[in-house]
């Protein structure tokens, strides 16, 4: 069996399609994208022992907070880590693993819940699950960005837009079962982490068992790299040690964290958000539902803004979602405050929709700048902005809520300062991604090295890399 997860047997025959590759990655990453729709168990895991209401021996929302952080930070760790072992190993093998650790780790939780120990929730979810998360995550994005070198925006969209997704078939999934399994000792909760690991583990193996990589040698028919660059994209190779010395690194790791800062706080929260914002109007169903609507913006705008990437470019796609971003962040208070459940929904819609075109556009940007033979350990690495901001995020919300909360605010409006924090952060990433610039040429591998990196076009609008 492990001979079968190797690498080389994972190599496609000749002949192989590959469109066949996308729904392997969609397997994984619609499961492990539960991580969006984690908020759904505040409320219930904040009545365990309460069972209707929350007993002074319950947890609170606070302390629940932590899960999903915990999640993100090990999800972060493990693709900075385990994104060099990938390109050793394959894909398969890191998906196997990665199914491995987010199914048990969803038992483990149920564990923790039963015996209601907070620390054995927070090793299954929040250690084991999210190992799972970081592994499940980075290995099908190289993966097809070498099975699509012609449009690598679109690629790193199919690949990462079911992470975006995960939340919309999570969200009710997790709504039933806790309601079918609810009684009057019990909420829920336990059976529900039992079926979704059971269940995202054998989805996560069929992705593991199917998935296939491109042989060294291969190329789209029909397509022959171009020898002019027009965009920012580089044509020689850096490896992933390398990568670390240069500033671009680090700059394109500040703008990955601040974008995600701003989105996850919401999404961290926001089932719980919108019950506070609207008191009495939105039923905790009708909240799922707000949850899974932000998980279908969330899934779409990873393909619609990787793909538009592939025309406008990665630098001006960023600009995009920076401007209209803190725009939209510092008028959500008012919608809440004038009552427009419609408009408050419709500009997280819009928020959420760059949130997840953030992810899926980053590894086309780090293809562009470090080329494509170790964009996934490079990735992996780049990542650790997201286990940053997971943590950062969901603190900003939480614990300013709580502060607000304390000193009177009605909760309601505890979320209107946190609001006005994130618009700016991303007015700070606008500035980080301004500052980018092709990598200097000394960075690349061997005789790349002589080639100098092509210039930033911000003239006319480019064809897609490959559509000459």
């Amino acid at each position: 069996m492990f001979e079968f997860l190797s690498k080389e047997k994972s190599v496609a025959r000749p002949g192989f399609n590959r469109w066949m590759v996308p729904p392997s990655a969609l397997a994984v990453h619609l499961c492990i994208g539960q991580a969006y729709a984690f908020s759904v168990f505040n409320g219930p895991l904040s009545k365990v022992i309460g069972i209707n209401s929350s007993a002074p021996e319950d947890w609170k929302l606070t302390t629940l907070g932590w899960i999903f952080s915990i999640a993100i930070f090990f999800l972060g760790l493990s693709a900075a880590f385990g994104g060099k072992w990938l390109e050793k190993v394959g894909p398969r093998l890191t998906m196997f693993v990665a199914a491995c650790c987010f199914g048990g780790g969803f038992l483990v939780a149920a564990l923790g819940v039963h015996l209601h120990q907070i620390w054995l929730v927070y090793l299954g979810y929040g250690v084991l699950s999210g190992i799972g998360l970081g592994l499940g995550y980075v290995s099908p994005v190289s993966t097809l960005i070498k099975w699509f070198p012609d449009r690598r925006g679109l690629a790193t969209g199919l690949a990462i837009m079911g992470f975006g997704g995960g939340a919309m078939i999570g969200a009710p999934l997790a709504v039933f079962l806790m309601d079918h399994f609810k009684t009057a000792t019990s909420v829920g909760v336990i059976e529900a982490f039992i079926v979704m690991g059971i269940v995202y583990f054998i989805s996560m193996m069929i992705g593991a068992f199917t998935i296939r990589i491109p042989a060294a040698d291969w190329k789209p028919e029909g397509w022959t790299p171009p020898v002019v660059q027009k965009k920012m994209i580089s044509t020689g190779h850096v490896h992933i040690d390398e990568a670390m010395k240069t500033p671009q690194f680090y700059l394109l790791w500040i703008v990955l964290c601040l974008n995600v800062t701003a989105g996850i706080g919401v999404l961290s929260q926001a089932s719980l958000m919108i019950q506070e914002t609207f008191k009495g109007a939105v039923t905790p169903a009708a909240a799922a539902g707000f949850v899974g609507l932000l998980s279908l913006f969330n899934m779409g705008g990873r393909l619609f803004w990787s793909s538009a990437s592939d025309y406008i470019g990665r630098k001006a796609t960023y600009f995009i979602f920076f401007v209209v971003g803190a725009a939209l962040y510092a008028a959500v208070p008012y919608m809440g405050h004038i009552g427009s459940i419609g408009l408050f929904v419709a500009l997280y819609a819009l928020v959420i929709s760059m949130y997840g075109g953030g992810f899926s556009t980053v590894p086309a940007y780090l293809a562009d700048l470090f080329g494509t033979k170790y964009v996934g350990g490079i990735h992996g690495r780049l990542l650790t902005a997201w286990a940053t901001a997971g943590v950062l995020g969901p603190v900003l919300v939480n614990y300013i809520r709580e502060y607000q909360i304390n000193s009177g605010v009605a909760p309601g409006d505890a979320y209107t300062v946190t609001m006005y924090i994130m618009a700016g952060l991303l007015l700070i990433g606008f500035l980080c991604n301004l500052a980018i610039r092709p990598v200097n040429a000394k960075h690349h591998m061997g005789e790349e090295a002589a080639k100098p990196a092509a210039a930033p076009s911000f003239g006319t609008m480019p064809q897609p890399v490959g559509a000459r």
